[in-house]
């Protein structure tokens, strides 16, 4: 018994050291590139040195996962989105379907007051705003005056080009648009009666509220609107909800009671 355990503590010594040293020799950790595993191929996506997945199921699909681990990539895919894709044409169609600037209305007969853009391609010296004066005319470079009273923009726009073609310009092209509207007047009963600037599809009642609403004393059910036209002045009776034209006078009354 006493031999036995002579040679028992050298043994031990000896397979410690044996261990020890083993571990020792043992290589640390190096960087190699292994293949991820399918949950992080889900959660972060394939790498870029990675080398491309195959479409033929590979022997290790059993150790990896199975058919759960393949059915969850699949579910992925099909639900993901695709930023590689183009823009749908349903959206394209939509952007393209956004309206534009308002046109002008070509029945419009332009007056006094009014500021139109007249647009001459090809020749910047030309194309600017101008404002319609007192005499009903804009005066424009090379061709001066030119009527535009009780004129339509269409119809001013052929004027323009006729008398730039007679001698200054070949073949002119020539847009007329009305860029603001001349200003309309309200009288009478209400909280700040005067001149305000006209905003296209206004009515009557839209110009009491711009000018701050009725008086105590107004007539509140019609007022007396006054038209201008080439014809003459029409003055009429006409509820809240009657269009107002460029250039219009309202006057809201008084009640009696």
């Amino acid at each position: 018994m006493r031999v036995a355990r002579a040679f028992r503590l050298p043994i031990i010594a000896a397979m410690t050291a044996l261990v020890l040293s083993g571990c020792m020799h043992t290589s640390g950790p190096v960087a190699t590139a292994q293949p991820q595993s399918d949950l992080d191929y889900m959660a972060y996506g394939q790498p870029y040195e990675a080398a491309p997945r195959g479409a033929a199921a590979s022997p290790s699909s059993v150790a990896d996962g199975g058919g759960a681990i393949s059915a969850l990539r699949a579910s992925f895919a099909s639900s993901g989105p695709n930023y590689s894709s183009p823009v749908p044409a349903a959206v394209s169609a939509a952007y393209a379907a956004a309206p534009g600037p308002m046109a002008y209305d070509n029945a419009y007969r332009l007056d006094a007051g009014d500021k139109l853009r007249v647009v001459v391609y090809g020749q910047e010296g030309l194309t600017n705003t101008y404002a319609i004066d007192a005499g009903g005319s804009i005066t424009m470079p090379l061709i001066g005056a030119v009527p535009a009273r009780g004129r339509t923009p269409a119809r001013l726009a052929t004027e323009i080009s006729s008398r730039l073609r007679n001698g200054y310009i070949r073949e002119p092209s020539v847009a007329v648009e009305v860029e603001s509207y001349r200003p309309f007047f309200i009288l009478g009963e209400v909280a700040a009666p005067g001149q305000y600037p006209y905003v296209p599809n206004m009515t009557v009642e839209s110009a009491v509220a711009i000018a701050g609403g009725f008086s105590p004393r107004a007539k509140r059910d019609q007022v007396t609107l006054t038209h201008t036209e080439g014809s003459g002045a029409m003055r009429t009776v006409v509820p809240l909800g009657t269009p107002l034209n460029p250039g219009d006078t309202v006057l809201v009354n008084e009640r009696w009671f």
